[in-house]
Formats: C-alpha cells, sequence, structure tokens
C-alpha cells in the first residue's frame, strides 16, 4: 500500500501556479514546464516510497526549474578551450573572426542570392561567391605557373577536405590509378585513411617508394596507360624525419605534364598567408603548389585557413569543370550559411597588413608567452579559490599545439596554470575538480597530466577574463 502521505504532494496545476514557475513557463513554455513538473512529482513519489521525507512546494518548484533551463540548454555550447590546443577538433577548430559571423547571420536570416546571378537575372552558381575571391588571391602564384595561366584558374566548395579529395578522385581517376609515395598515405581524424578515400573513389592506388624515401623515378616509372593522375599528399599530421628523400612539388609537376597525366596535390590545413611573416612554422600554400605546376590543389576552409569548415578545390578551369558535373559535388556541396562565412574570411586574406589583429586563428597563434603569462598572474587567485584550500596552483611554462591535424609536431611557447593537490593519490580530486569546471554555465577545457589539471591560457582572449573569472566565484 502506498504511503499515506503520497496524496499531500501538490497537483501539476498547483505546482505551475507558484510564481517561481509563473516566470519558467513565460521562458520555456507551458508545455516544457509541464512535463518538467511531472517528471519531478515521479521522482518524489519514488523517493517517499523509499522512505524519504516529502518534499516542500518550494523545493518541487526549485527542482522543476532546474530541470527545465538543463534541457532548454543548447547541447552545442561554448567552452573555454585550455586545453593547449590552439585548433582543436572536438572543441569546432578554427574561431570565426566577426566579419565572417556577421556574414553568417546575413546570409541565415533573409533571402540571398545564393544561385542567382544579381546582374543579368539568370540562374547563378554558388561557387562563384568566392571563385573571384580565391583567383584574386591566387593570382600571383598563378601568373608564375605557364602550366596554369591565371585565366584558366577555377573553384569549387565542398563540406570538408575529405570530400574534396574524393570528388577529384572519384571524378578523374575512377576505374583508374592514382599514384602516390608511401610516405604520404596518411591517416586523418576519425580514422579516415587516404588509401580508404581512394578505394570509395573507385581509384587503384599505386603506392611509390618506401615509406621514409621517394625519389623522382619512383613517379615516372609509375606512369602507364592506365594512370589517371599523380598525387601529393601534404603530411600536416605528423612528420618523418632522419634518413628521408621526397620530391618536391615542381619536379613532380614537370614529370606529370610531360607524361600528360594531372598532378593534384592534397594540403590538407592549408593557408593562404606566409606564416614566416609572424615568426610561426612554414606551412605550405595553395599559392605555392600552384606556382610549383599543380593542376588541382586541395585544402582545408578551417583550420589554418580560418573560417567555416569547408573543402576548397582550386585549379585548372577544364578539370574544375569535370569536377563540378559530377553527381557527387551536388551531395557534397554547401550552404548559403558556410559561403558566407567563407567569402567574408577569404576578404581579409586582401588586406594582409591586419591579417593578424582581425583573423581570431592568427591571433591566437602568435600571442606572446610574456603576455600570457601576465594573464595567468592575473588569474591565479580565482582558479586557487575554485580549486580548493587544500590545492596548489601555480604558473609553469606550456608549449601550446598549433593543431593535431595542423603542424602537430610544432609547438609554441604558452603559460598555464596548474592545479595539483598533495598527496599520493590526487587523481580523484583532479577528476572531480575536472568535473566541476566542465559544469559550469560555460565549460572550462583543460586537460589532466602528470597528476596536475593543465589550464594552458594561449587560447583565452584577454576580452573574456572578467566572464571567466565571474563563473568561478
Amino acid at each position: 500500500m502506498p504511503p499515506k502521505n503520497l496524496s499531500q504532494l501538490p497537483s501539476v496545476d498547483r505546482l505551475l501556479a507558484q510564481p517561481d514557475l509563473v516566470d519558467a513557463i513565460a521562458r520555456h513554455g507551458r508545455q516544457p514546464l509541464t512535463d518538467c513538473a511531472r517528471a519531478e512529482l515521479a521522482a518524489a513519489r519514488e523517493l517517499v516510497r523509499a522512505g524519504h521525507g516529502l518534499p516542500t512546494a518550494d523545493a518541487l518548484a526549485a527542482a522543476i526549474v532546474e530541470r527545465a533551463d538543463r534541457l532548454a540548454r543548447p547541447n552545442l555550447r561554448p567552452v573555454f578551450n585550455l586545453t593547449g590546443t590552439v585548433l582543436h577538433t572536438n572543441l569546432g577548430r578554427a574561431l570565426l573572426a566577426p566579419e565572417a559571423v556577421a556574414a553568417m547571420a546575413i546570409a541565415a536570416g533573409a533571402p540571398c542570392a545564393l544561385e542567382y546571378d544579381l546582374a543579368d537575372g539568370s540562374r547563378g552558381d554558388r561557387d562563384a561567391l568566392v571563385e573571384p575571391l580565391l583567383a584574386e588571391l591566387m593570382a600571383a602564384a598563378m601568373g608564375q605557373s605557364p602550366q596554369t595561366p591565371a585565366k584558366e584558374f577555377a573553384a569549387t566548395i565542398v563540406n570538408n577536405n575529405a570530400a574534396a579529395v574524393l570528388l577529384a578522385l572519384d571524378t578523374l581517376a575512377k576505374g583508374k590509378e592514382a599514384v602516390v609515395s608511401r610516405g604520404e598515405l596518411v591517416e586523418i581524424g576519425g580514422a579516415f585513411r587516404v588509401p580508404d578515400i581512394m578505394r570509395r573513389a573507385g581509384a587503384r592506388l599505386v603506392e611509390i617508394g618506401t615509406t621514409n624515401r621517394t625519389h623522382a623515378k619512383d613517379y615516372a616509372e609509375a606512369i602507364t596507360a592506365k594512370t589517371a593522375l599523380l598525387m601529393k599528399v601534404h603530411t600536416s599530421n605528423y612528420a618523418v624525419v632522419g634518413f628521408t628523400k621526397t620530391v618536391d612539388e615542381a619536379e613532380i609537376a614537370a614529370i606529370a605534364h610531360e607524361r600528360g597525366v594531372p598532378f593534384m596535390v592534397d594540403l590538407g590545413s592549408g593557408t593562404l598567408a606566409d606564416f614566416a611573416r609572424w615568426k610561426l612554422p612554414k606551412e605550405p600554400t595553395p599559392q605555392d603548389s600552384l606556382a610549383a605546376g599543380a593542376d588541382l590543389v586541395t585544402f582545408s576552409g578551417d583550420k589554418l585557413l580560418g573560417g567555416p569548415q569547408a573543402g576548397i578545390i582550386v585549379g585548372r578551369k577544364d578539370l574544375i569543370a569535370k569536377i563540378k558535373k559530377n553527381p557527387l559535388k551536388r551531395a557534397l556541396r554547401v550552404g548559403k550559411v558556410t559561403l558566407a562565412a567563407l567569402e567574408a574570411t577569404l576578404r581579409l586574406y586582401r588586406d594582409p597588413d591586419r591579417l593578424a589583429e582581425r583573423l581570431p586563428t592568427l591571433r591566437l597563434l602568435i600571442r606572446h608567452e610574456h603576455d600570457i603569462a601576465a594573464q595567468a598572474e592575473r588569474l591565479c587567485p580565482a582558479v586557487a579559490d575554485f580549486a580548493g584550500e587544500n590545492s596548489l596552483v601555480s604558473i609553469e611554462p606550456a608549449m601550446s599545439q598549433i593543431g593535431s591535424g595542423a603542424l602537430p609536431v610544432e609547438r609554441l611557447a604558452s603559460a598555464a596554470l596548474v592545479v595539483r593537490y598533495p598527496g599520493k593519490r590526487p587523481g580523484k580530486q583532479l577528476a572531480a575538480l575536472e568535473a566541476r569546471l566542465r559544469g559550469l554555465p560555460q565549460p572550462v577545457i583543460g586537460r589532466i597530466a602528470d597528476d596536475a589539471l593543465r589550464l594552458d591560457l594561449r587560447c583565452l582572449d584577454p576580452a573574456d577574463e572578467a566572464r571567466f573569472v565571474a563563473q568561478l566565484q
């Protein structure tokens, strides 16, 4: 028989009439609050049956509001990235520039000329929204390449670089052979591998050379009547050092063109800027590849480029035209919001003198370690209070990572707040602290290593410091 005091629990209607719930109904709607009230009443009945006391109406109301607020919270939430990896795949990679965010909002909130030519009133091509910008940014390189003069340039956009490679191979090498060095058969995030992409595209992989050494003659000797293209894959997510040999792009291009086959370069995480200008590690650009004679280049719109997730294919107009006729192009194309963000990002590259201050990814990469250390000094007391009396919080040098899929072996000098708990087994305390940080309104994501929680501050914008500290209090 159920406990007699179950009948003393308030009804749903009585609960919803409470002032706190009236306010919550205005925020979330009556039906969601009704569902939350029923769920909390059901939970309360179970507790009473188990011998617990009867909750008050105020306690029930608070629990209902908390449940409603929790269910209304977006799953895709902003976090503070204090992992030490600037382009963190699990945390969304590149931060978009304000200009790109504004362009996305405009495109999302109004009809726009996505595939409509405003000049003559006819149907347009969505790639034309960014193709002229890419042509402008590539112009110098294209002019240096007799194989691909500027007037023969074209571009097309898909949803990521893996899709760009898949589409290009499916178009140009289906049922034929694609020649790649063994040392470049990379695996990108999520266990996606170049050989697997080739297989899906219907291309037959022809491996040449060895893991550590490939020569020009290997490319030349691999070309047969069945060869569709020569391909070079930039090993952006690992490095082979020691007794190595690779063939530069200009030499591969010369071999390909002498034998009448295209040369394709997969850059993966591409950038349109010369990183040496900001004393960052050298990263090849699409301009470099085109100038060397590549017929097609694929690269990411996010990662080092600092834009939205997209795959960009640039190069010879005739090859791009074939790619765009492939039925897969429609399946892999991007929408207006992505194109708006990409266009706005590309426009920033027209002004290289101000790129570092306007492109968030680049701004984070060039932050000076002294500025980060000064920030750590300012934030240390708040983090120490949050970590508790038995914690030890120190400021220590750190080495930030640019990105696991972009310059993974390069490091940037930084500073971190490091939390330790004295004792032989601090694991539980560190895990509890990490969970508390993840449970904040804007979760704080660090990393536990060597019996300490490390909060690398490279990616904490000084403009966000006040908000960061406020939620720790």
